[in-house]
């Protein structure tokens, strides 16, 4: 928002009265000091931009949405009584997983698709959509650190994505992806724990590397803050229905339960 003094021009809302919430936070009054968050968990985009010159069925593909990471994320929190955000839009609209002014925030190709919608946009296109959707999201997942702070308490912030099964023509072999940067007190436990099953193949900053990360939520809110973390990726052809989801859920719960349910966890770590 502008300041009374700023001669810029305050943007039009993006989001009407028939459109969904820019951030969800689910089980909003969990006591367990664990932070469940989504970047990508929708499809949905504001009715002002209609389908920003794609097919409806580019909606359902790897380019819109997190395939099976809401949901994934809805049942951790809820087993665990931990709180957890997802973001409302789509990450065509904005990837609130991505600094601003990245040129990867508001793709004008991905994935070889070109988005129509996204090109030639004008400083006040981009704002509309980074005042309506990123900036409340981010305020959500502050809003609950701090509620945690408030009370003395160091949460766990796990982020939970999901890929896709090839890459560049390439098969990705790993099912599971644990990402950690230099704080490995999650990530550690949970390689180990998911890796005595023979059948999973599990990545240790695989696919993506938490040393190198291009993203923008886990590096502010956790990283920089000192708090124990994680990103999860579940390959996106093994969450892609109800009962896979659930599936999956269930062998993160049974990894995850001794390592949250170690107090040395919640601690803030010196930089």
């Amino acid at each position: 928002m502008s300041s009374a003094c700023s001669s810029t021009v305050i943007p039009n809302p993006l989001l009407g009265p028939n459109d969904p919430p820019p951030v969800e936070i689910f089980n909003g009054d969990g006591a367990a000091p664990v932070l469940f968050i989504c970047d990508h968990a929708s499809a949905a985009l504001p009715e002002s931009l209609g389908l920003l010159g794609l097919q409806a069925a580019d909606l359902t593909r790897h380019i819109a949405i997190d395939i099976g990471a809401a949901a994934l994320t809805r049942r951790l929190a809820q087993h665990f009584d931990g709180r957890a955000v997802l973001a409302g839009y789509s990450r065509l609209v904005i990837d609130c997983n991505r600094i601003t002014d990245d040129h990867t925030s508001i793709r004008e190709i991905s994935e070889h698709t070109v988005i129509p919608g996204n090109r030639n946009l004008s400083p006040a296109d981009r704002e509309r959509r980074i005042e309506a959707l990123f900036r409340p999201y981010h305020a959500a997942v502050v809003g609950c650190i701090a509620d945690y702070a408030a009370r003395g308490i160091t949460p766990a912030i796990v982020a939970v994505h999901s890929f896709t099964p090839v890459y560049r023509g390439l098969d990705r072999p790993w099912h599971v992806g644990i990402l950690s940067n230099r704080d490995r007190r999650l990530a550690d436990p949970l390689v180990a724990a998911l890796s005595t099953d023979e059948s999973l193949v599990v990545g240790d900053n695989q696919p993506y590397s938490g040393l190198a990360f291009a993203g923008y939520t886990i590096e502010i809110h956790a990283i920089a803050a000192g708090l124990p973390n994680v990103m999860i990726e579940i390959r996106q052809d093994l969450v892609a229905t109800d009962a896979e989801v659930a599936r999956w859920a269930g062998i993160l719960q049974n990894a995850l339960a001794p390592i949250l349910e170690d107090p040395a966890l919640f601690t803030v770590l010196d930089a």
